[in-house]
């Protein structure tokens, strides 16, 4: 998905934006809620229509003696929101922000976590669009990877305006059996999440491993690899290639020896390893004082 079409940007013409107090959106011009089992934005009613398109979303501007008409920048606003929908963030994560992850995480002595926020910050900070280099955030359960992958996702939308995707990979090798069952292919929705500006993908290396599993992460990582797309990840393994430990059962001292490399095989773990930058989130248990 991309925005709808070029955004004309005249110099007297300034984005919308909401109100400064507003109780709902804090002055962002949108607010975030839930709808079904997703993450629903949408424009807050502090937003007042727009002066120069009246609302219609669309102008006339005079350019070399030429009237042209495009999308008004009062525009770019709806745009985004639109792409936040699209990306298909869990309702759990609905208000998942770098605010709410320092305030619910950051406790006094809890410098593994800070330092995992400074490292996604500065990652951040670095990023402009069509930027090849990804992120994979990795550590134990409950470590808050998920809150920062959302929180991180969120702001590339917002700020730069970018198509993405998120995925948990479970629930993506659920969704691609389901459309088996259904007599559907799975190229449509293979080529999309390989075609996307940025991919995150949740829970990398969850799964039973087994061939067909390994070939789903290998199309994905292997084409987005060759077409330099932005990719971010988390995951419960640590970043190291194979080791040849099996995880036959889940509560087997094993399981844990297991590294990312074991979990996703050498081809995809050497991939991911060139196109990611790799930080570790520590610290305590966050479930118990987040809820998520």
């Amino acid at each position: 998905m991309s925005t709808t079409g070029p955004v004309l940007l005249p110099a007297e013409a300034a984005p919308i934006r909401g109100q400064a107090g507003c109780p709902r959106c804090g002055g962002l011009g949108y607010a975030v809620g839930v709808r079904a089992t997703n993450a629903f934005a949408e424009l807050c009613s502090c937003v007042e229509a727009c002066p120069r398109c009246q609302g219609l979303g669309r102008v006339a501007v005079e350019r070399d003696g030429i009237l042209v008409t495009g999308r008004c920048r009062c525009q770019q606003l709806p745009d985004r929101i639109a792409l936040f929908n699209y990306a298909r963030i869990p309702a759990r994560h609905a208000e998942s922000t770098f605010g709410t992850f320092s305030r619910g995480a950051l406790q006094k002595g809890d410098e593994n976590t800070a330092r995992a926020m400074t490292g996604v910050l500065r990652w951040k900070g670095d990023f402009f669009p069509h930027k090849a280099q990804g992120l994979v955030l990795h550590g134990p359960v409950g470590r808050g990877k998920t809150h920062l992958l959302v929180a991180l996702l969120r702001d590339l939308i917002f700020e730069h305006g970018v198509a993405a995707r998120y995925v948990e990979f479970s629930r993506l090798l659920g969704e691609l059996k389901e459309g088996y069952d259904h007599g559907q292919g799975d190229s449509q929705l293979l080529s999309e999440l390989a075609d996307i500006p940025i991919l995150a993908i949740d829970e990398l290396g969850k799964g039973r491993v087994t061939d067909w599993e390994l070939t789903v992460i290998d199309e994905i990582v292997n084409r987005r690899y060759n077409g330099m797309r932005c990719t971010l990840g988390a995951t419960n393994y640590a970043p190291q290639p194979a080791t040849g430990v099996r995880e036959v059962n889940l509560a087997t001292v094993d399981a844990s020896r297991q590294t990312l490399g074991d979990r996703v095989g050498d081809r995809v773990f050497s991939r991911i390893s060139q196109m990611c930058a790799f930080i570790e989130v520590g610290g305590p248990d966050m479930r118990p004082r987040m809820g998520n």
